[in-house]
């Protein structure tokens, strides 16, 4: 069905069946809603050329993604994110631009974006807590949302995250609450704002005990399997062992296991894991008793947001920033049991 037919069917102007399709403001909600309920349930699709003429926008969201040896972004967590943000073009009309960049490119790869008029607006990824990116983009001009935040800018741009510092804050308190007190941290690289506010998180709990946190049991790098091991591996060989893992990672909890395992101990009687796991379509943590205790989000769900979210601020760019603080659940799993006997001592 063509925009002609749809017309006809509801009793419209196209004139109006296209201003409902594309949000302008001055089509009242129930003329909106009458006219996307017809759309779907005549499987319309706009013409994605002749929708770009009518309203002078590239009908596109753009994604600029650098491709470091120290941050790899292309993993199974953007691959979901991207799955979430996809619902939201597909319902809206919007494709996807994808640019793969060095690191020292991305500056660069936005302004071109711009220049040409490729996208109408920008999804921003893995902000860093020294990020200028902020002041770049607003030059730029492009409506623009930040998964995450940036540390040193005031919140007067468009976010979405999740509360990082209290989902490890309460991670961290649930392994004293069992016991523990050589609590190990598989962090991912500090230089990246939720890997700095999860680390605040675990250092702060700690302190709630008077327990200083011990630099040997404090790791950062990009957060794949083997660096779990590795890491999980040197801890569990010191003199004094870590009785527990919080990791800010799923991929990375699987490399920690490996590493107990390794060893002829066993998970939760002998060493407790706790993940942040972001729910991931194809490593699922999910079951009656989960494997992993958990601070579960959904990066499915914040794609959708941060995308929704960017085609609001292209439909109508003259609105207050809008900021959105997701919390995580903490899920009980098999990964977590009381500390071991020998280190076991009163708060």
């Amino acid at each position: 069905m063509n925009l002609k037919q749809l017309s006809e069917t509801l009793g419209l102007s196209q004139t109006t069946v296209s201003r409902a399709l594309n949000g302008y403001p001055e089509v009242a909600e129930a003329t909106r809603r009458k006219v996307l309920e017809a759309a779907q349930a005549h499987n319309y699709r706009p013409n994605a050329r002749a929708k770009s003429l009518a309203t002078g926008r590239s009908m596109a969201i753009g994604h600029v993604i650098p491709v470091s040896a120290k941050h790899e972004m292309v993993n199974p967590i953007f691959a979901d994110f991207v799955a979430g943000a996809g619902e939201a073009y597909l319902q809206h009309g919007f494709d996807m631009v994808l640019s793969l960049v060095p690191d020292d490119g991305e500056e660069a790869a936005y302004r071109e974006l711009a220049a040409k008029r490729s996208v109408d607006g920008i999804i921003v990824h893995g902000p860093r807590t020294d990020d200028e990116r902020i002041a770049m983009l607003r030059d730029i001009g492009l409506p623009f949302v930040v998964h995450g935040r940036m540390s040193r800018h005031a919140d007067d741009y468009d976010w979405v995250d999740v509360n990082n510092l209290r989902a490890f804050y309460r991670a961290t308190e649930f392994l004293l609450d069992l016991g523990h007190r050589r609590i190990a941290l598989i962090n991912g690289l500090v230089s990246m704002d939720f890997a700095a506010r999860r680390l605040d998180g675990f250092t702060q709990a700690l302190a709630t005990r008077g327990i200083a946190p011990d630099p040997d049991l404090i790791r950062s790098d990009e957060m794949t399997e083997a660096y779990g091991y590795r890491s999980a591996g040197e801890m569990l060989d010191l003199a004094d062992p870590p009785t527990a893992f919080l990791c800010s990672s799923i991929i990375a909890a699987l490399g920690v296991r490996r590493a107990i395992e390794a060893r002829g101990l066993a998970m939760a009687r002998d060493v407790s894991i706790i993940t942040h796991d972001d729910d991931l379509s194809y490593l699922s943590n999910r079951g009656e008793v989960p494997i992993f205790t958990a601070t579960r989000s959904s990066v499915r769900d914040a794609g959708r947001l941060c995308a929704e979210r960017v085609i609001s601020l292209v439909q109508n760019p003259v609105q207050p920033a809008q900021q959105v603080l997701l919390e995580a659940d903490l899920t009980v799993g098999q990964s977590t049991g009381p500390a071991p006997a020998r280190t076991a001592r009163d708060t």
